[in-house]
């Protein structure tokens, strides 16, 4: 296991104050592209003393409109995704959906998420277990994050004891989620890191036009909550141009504007020590 994961799990609360960051665009949509944003952000992080985990999807399964981009082909993501956690010495995480694709992305990365609308289904967890890698589980936005527990049970069973249990909001009427940071504690009496999605949280999905929609502006304020909250690490998606963004660009932040929010989170988290 990567010693950045194996800090992870060594110190689920680390004593330095510090937090991790999982980050990176929603899905890789060129190699140049891929390659930027994990160069600038281990480069930030690295300064600001900051574990870091490329996050980039090689492909999108779940998007509302038949026609939206989902990828560059799940072979050449896959090896790029590969390529860029050699080339930076980062580890990496991606999306699975099915079984298949746990055996099939597994070889490529170092932490296998599984979306927060699957967390229930069972071949999916078993399968993503027994691979042996790190499982970062989403909470379904129709779960009470006690029913985590079940979740992380059906990976456990397998033998695997690396599991991330990741905050992203609640169904909040139509079309918009709310977060419930009493859930951040809750999940952490499972004896398991756990992570506050920023930006999936900041999302209104199912809009009428059949793209999701956001709250990017809202960013640091739910950044800000999560690690007073005590986050163990912090998700959020990020691009050069969100506007041009081939998925989620409505609650993404500007990669322009990262360093500047980890500092400030930074000076949070060491409030609290």
């Amino acid at each position: 296991m990567h010693k950045i994961l194996d800090y992870i799990f060594s110190e689920p609360t680390p004593a330095d104050g510090s937090f991790f960051l999982m980050a990176g665009p929603c899905v890789l949509e060129n190699e140049e592209m891929g390659f930027k944003i994990a160069k600038e952000i281990d480069v930030i992080t690295r300064n600001l003393g900051i574990p870091y985990i490329f996050k980039a999807s090689y492909k999108k399964a779940n998007r509302t409109r038949v026609d939206s981009f989902t990828g560059i082909g799940d072979e050449k993501a896959l090896e790029l995704l590969g390529e860029i956690g050699a080339t930076f010495n980062i580890p990496v995480v991606t999306d699975i959906h099915s079984p298949e694709e746990a055996r099939l992305a597994a070889p490529f990365v170092d932490v296998l998420q599984i979306p927060a609308f699957l967390c229930r289904q069972t071949e999916l967890l078993v399968a993503a277990g027994n691979t042996g890698k790190v499982i970062n589980i989403k909470k379904g936005q129709f779960l009470a994050p006690s029913s985590m527990q079940f979740a992380a049970e059906k990976i456990r069973n397998t033998g695997n004891e690396h599991i991330l249990l990741t905050e992203r909001g609640t169904t909040f009427g139509y079309g918009d989620l709310v977060v419930d940071f009493r859930g951040i504690p809750i999940m952490q009496e499972m004896k398991l890191p756990v992570v506050l999605d920023v930006t999936h949280s900041l999302q209104q999905p199912n809009q009428g036009s059949g793209v999701s929609g956001g709250l990017p502006h809202m960013i640091g304020t739910m950044a800000r909550a999560g690690i007073a909250a005590g986050a163990n690490g912090l998700f959020i998606e990020t691009h050069p141009e969100p506007g041009k963004a081939m998925s989620d660009g409505a609650n993404m932040l500007p990669l322009a504007n990262l360093e500047e929010l980890l500092e400030r989170l930074l000076k949070i988290r060491n409030a609290l020590k």
